[in-house]
């Protein structure tokens, strides 16, 4: 096969008169390229950019209304993505970072690498956001929201464990695909939920889970995949995971498993770095994240509850879903000290 660069390669003595009316015509298009649209840069997570996720939607409806080209960039789960823009520093090409959730704020806001939203406070005036829970952070704004659970399918798991009890106790087949804490924002969030129950018995915990850990994956996309493809019976998600399942494929065999202890919620917010070469774009970018067009393409993309209710309400799969008795832990975030404990007794227990 010719390499690439060797048919691209034209002699100046061999080039066709052709060729340099051509050179000719892109030496004087120098002034309009000049003049090309500004490219914002968003780092989110993997399934927010596939054909499946809010992406193809966003994209084109922030274009049409920026005159600039969005440019959404793969970068991992929420955990990742914030670990990536500390590596990166200042130097990072990222403008805005969109994936992150609730418990990652304190540490986001330690890194000292985000600038305040912008957003004027009657933008978040109660009322306007369809979050549980008052939302007034100066710096991040919330995008969705949900409870984590574990997702099963009826036809395999016809009585699924109804409490952490019940799952420590559940038969050996009562097998479990789960997300690392340090990548993963479902993983982290699992991780602070076995915390907030058992304290400092949770990395016993977590040692009686690991016989039952089929694999445990960098973020959410990888793990709920190989639960589809039938590696475990059970996989971390969300309670409104089985709404897709519903709504796309017409199967109701997919369910959340209910704890009688309660659920974490999570909330996924986004922010601007203050490094940004594009600062007001971005600003423009986080309030648009708050309006009809990008709020309306979450509950069917991103299978969470937006942040916003849009003005159709939410889809018929959506009606009926279940509903946590508790809702566990803060919902505004984890503090550092929390966070780190849970994160070692993780690693510990599954160690052993």
């Amino acid at each position: 096969m010719t390499p690439p660069f060797v048919s691209k390669t034209v002699s100046r003595a061999a080039a066709p008169a052709g060729f340099a009316l051509t050179c000719a015509a892109l030496t004087f298009a120098g002034p309009a390229a000049a003049q090309e649209k500004p490219v914002l840069t968003v780092y989110t997570y993997d399934s927010f950019v596939t054909e499946y996720g809010p992406g193809p939607a966003v994209e084109p409806a922030f274009e049409a209304v920026c005159g600039c080209d969005l440019r959404l960039v793969a970068a991992g789960d929420g955990a990742a993505i914030l670990g990536r823009l500390k590596l990166e520093g200042a130097r990072s090409e990222a403008d805005v970072a969109l994936g992150l959730d609730a418990n990652l704020i304190p540490a986001a806001v330690a890194s000292g690498l985000f600038a305040p939203h912008g957003l004027a406070p009657a933008a978040l005036a109660e009322g306007r956001l369809a979050l549980p829970v008052r939302w007034a952070d100066p710096i991040f704004l919330p995008y969705d929201w949900g409870w984590f659970a574990f997702v099963h399918d009826e036809t395999r798991l016809p009585e699924p464990p109804t409490s952490f009890a019940d799952l420590l106790d559940a038969p050996e087949d009562v097998t479990l695909i789960l997300q690392d804490p340090r990548t993963s924002t479902p993983g982290l969030g699992l991780a602070l939920w076995v915390q907030a129950l058992y304290g400092d018995g949770a990395a016993d915990v977590w040692e009686r889970l690991a016989p039952r850990v089929v694999t445990v994956t960098k973020g959410w996309w990888e793990a709920y995949s190989a639960f589809l493809d039938g590696e475990a019976a059970m996989a971390l998600s969300y309670t409104t995971s089985p709404a897709y399942h519903v709504a796309v494929e017409g199967d109701a065999t997919k369910r959340a498993a209910i704890f009688e202890e309660g659920h974490p919620m999570q909330i996924e917010v986004a922010g601007r770095l203050a490094a940004s070469g594009q600062p007001a774009l971005a600003e423009r970018f986080l309030g648009f994240m708050l309006e009809e067009a990008f709020q309306s393409a979450i509950p069917e993309t991103n299978w969470m509850y937006p942040a916003v209710t849009p003005e159709g309400g939410l889809p018929a799969a959506f009606e009926g879903l279940p509903m946590p008795p508790t809702t566990l832990g803060t919902p505004q975030g984890a503090g550092d000290a929390e966070r780190e404990a849970a994160v070692a007794a993780w690693r510990e227990g599954l160690s052993r």
